[in-house]
């Protein structure tokens, strides 16, 4: 599309209208009046030939067309204001602000202790971290880590790792553990569960029951949590069994705070992903984000579960033959 033909104003109006849902809250927050935000919306549907929202009754609601346009407009609005900002108040190269989305625990478990490393690496870029519980596919971010199953999106998903679930607790739990025997040791203690998005609750555990032979086992009781650190959390007060990814865990792994009664693994299903739009892959400061977390991601998984999340290693300091799997 050639750019002279671009409604500024048209857009304008549409991201003020699509973020308040009201066209006299956004005339409001545009400090002009009611009728100019309609007038200029109306252009700019006519200009794309399709609605961008549908006018009830007191309410305005975005169509599908509305929803695809409205966040690639509100962050295209956002680095704008950021590089003018950038230029007017330091007086130099402005600073890429990369907004990143992240699952609570990933977030608290994995990534901000090793985001330091991506600034000394990238000091031009700041990091503006989000956390998202779950919703980071609908977030505003220019990337984002999701926990997904396997999917087809429009946007371009690199697989950071597949969880796999093992059983975690108190050592005064794991102390009572028969190993020749783990139905027992299920059916003793009370289960933890991890909510997962049109799952049942106790799907996790009947992944667990499965794989060791026993789908007869009443995995349908104990307690819910929505994030896998409040699951494990629980289960560090001294009571539950917590059916998470030792991945996020290695620290309470290794202290010794949480102890592994089984040598049982089963695959989840489910998996951590980098989340990119495709218009956005040519942007430096993505490119660089996404490559970073690629390679990290990639070096943790070589070295196993319970390794420190550490920068890779160069080729040169690689033993012969190790391996270097995502």
């Amino acid at each position: 599309m050639d750019r002279k033909w671009l409604p500024l104003n048209a857009l304008r109006a549409f991201e003020a209208a699509g973020k308040h849902l009201s066209f006299t809250a956004a005339a409001n927050s545009l400090t002009v009046a009611q009728s100019a935000v309609s007038r200029h919306v109306i252009v700019l549907e006519n200009f794309l030939g399709v609605p961008l929202f549908d006018r009830r009754p007191q309410q305005l609601v975005l169509t599908e067309a509305g929803q695809h346009l409205l966040p690639v407009v509100t962050k295209s609005f956002d680095r704008i204001d950021q590089a003018l900002s950038d230029i007017i108040k330091e007086g130099r190269s402005p600073r890429r602000a990369l907004k990143v989305s992240l699952p609570a625990t990933f977030a608290h478990q994995l990534a901000v202790p090793i985001l330091k490393d991506f600034r000394a690496e990238h000091p031009a870029i700041t990091l503006d971290i989000e956390s998202d519980m779950g919703h980071g596919a609908d977030s505003e971010a220019d990337v984002a880590v999701i926990f997904s199953e396997p999917a087809v999106t429009d946007t371009v998903l690199d697989l950071l790792w597949m969880e796999k679930l093992t059983i975690l607790c108190h050592p005064d739990i794991e102390a009572k553990a028969d190993r020749d025997d783990p139905a027992k040791f299920i059916e003793d203690n009370v289960l933890l569960h991890m909510k997962l998005e049109n799952r049942s609750r106790h799907y996790q555990w009947d992944l667990i029951a499965r794989s060791i032979g026993r789908p007869d086992l009443d995995v349908d009781r104990g307690l819910v949590f929505d994030t896998s650190r409040l699951v494990v959390q629980y289960a560090l007060s001294g009571e539950g069994l917590a059916l998470v990814d030792p991945m996020l865990f290695k620290n309470e792994i290794e202290s010794g705070a949480l102890q592994r009664p089984f040598d049982i693994n089963v695959d989840g299903g489910f998996g951590y992903y980098l989340s990119t739009h495709p218009e956005d892959l040519n942007d430096e400061a993505v490119a660089l984000f996404r490559t970073w977390i690629i390679k990290r991601f990639a070096s943790h998984l070589a070295d196993g579960p319970t390794a420190n999340l550490k920068a890779p290693a160069s080729s040169s300091s690689r033993k012969a033959g190790s391996p270097s799997r995502l």
